[in-house]
């Protein structure tokens, strides 16, 4: 038999090698994590202290915040330590963590995204029956299923990618543990677990994504309908965000996922991944705060309030 290395540890090569950029992209990565956890927990909290925001839009709204601080916490942290230590080695437990993590709650998101768009739907299309359709219990369930489903879908991820022999060499061509970076790693053939990898992911996305489109389909049929513009711009609206935000999470997610690893340029990768894991969670509050009269208002009241106490 042949004399094999088991790996116990991992080498995150990170995103570049150049001394003069390691300064600059500590500075923009440790300002874009603040600025979306800043930004997500402002939401959260905005959402629990407004009773006008105690709504199911908002309810989902404050789960798609906290999933956007945890699947970004488990990557953004440890790639601003690499650039300020230098220390770039991962255990194989603590990869297998990261991308459990990492996995679990971006898969999450992509289902809270769908259930927004059911929620919308029901909101525009059945108005008179929104508030015995959207219940507390009924937010609840949608809720844990897509937490159940990111846990799910995580633990496939790692057992499949973790199952295999790792050989070759203990050097991630990424700057945290992403799936295809490390199933290259394998010393045999990772085909079998790449083809479940991707019916699992093809299973995940396209599902939600088809609930999002026949809900938007519903959603601007309705529209179209409408004869009162006042009607027409307030549904309107209420959409646009939420369309936003799935635009552009699921068009990097579908590049990142839905191909094999032979077709991967994980350069190109690790370029897509600084979108999808550091900025899209930075980006999603600040498209809801702009787009959304209700989240401006209350944030207006939060600030006079904090004006007055300080006066006082």
């Amino acid at each position: 038999m042949e004399n094999r290395t088991e790996v116990t540890e991992f080498i995150l090569l990170g995103l570049t090698d150049a001394p003069a950029l390691q300064v600059p992209f500590f500075i923009m990565f440790t300002l874009i994590y603040l600025i979306n956890v800043v930004g997500n927990l402002g939401m959260i909290v905005l959402i629990l202290w407004d009773s006008r925001l105690h709504t199911p839009m908002y309810f989902f709204l404050g789960h798609l915040s906290l999933v956007d601080i945890c699947y970004s916490s488990a990557v953004t942290p440890t790639v601003v330590a690499g650039l300020l230590v230098g220390d770039k080695v991962v255990s194989y437990n603590a990869c297998a963590a990261q991308m459990f993590i990492f996995a679990a709650f971006a898969t999450a998101e992509n289902f809270i995204l769908a259930a927004m768009a059911y929620d919308r739907y029901a909101a525009v299309c059945k108005p008179l029956h929104y508030t015995t359709t959207m219940t507390t219990s009924v937010c609840a369930c949608l809720t844990a299923g897509c937490y159940a489903g990111g846990f799910v879908n995580a633990s496939i991820h790692v057992g499949d990618t973790f199952s295999l022999p790792f050989c070759k060499t203990n050097e991630v061509h990424h700057f945290f543990c992403d799936v295809p970076a490390v199933m290259v790693l394998s010393c045999s053939h990772p085909h079998v677990s790449e083809m479940v990898l991707v019916y699992a992911d093809s299973f995940v996305i396209c599902s939600a994504l088809l609930v999002i489109l026949i809900s938007y389909t519903f959603i601007f049929i309705t529209i179209f309908k409408m004869r009162s513009a006042a009607g027409y711009q307030k549904a309107l609206s209420t959409c646009v965000s939420h369309f936003t935000a799935v635009s552009i999470f699921f068009g990097t997610l579908i590049f990142m996922y839905l191909q094999p690893s032979s077709s991967h340029s994980l350069d190109t990768d690790k370029i897509v991944s600084v979108f999808y894991t550091m900025v899209i969670p930075m980006l999603n509050p600040i498209v809801y705060s702009l787009r959304n009269k209700e989240v401006k208002s209350a944030f207006r009241k939060v600030v006079e309030k904090a004006k007055y106490s300080l006066g006082s």
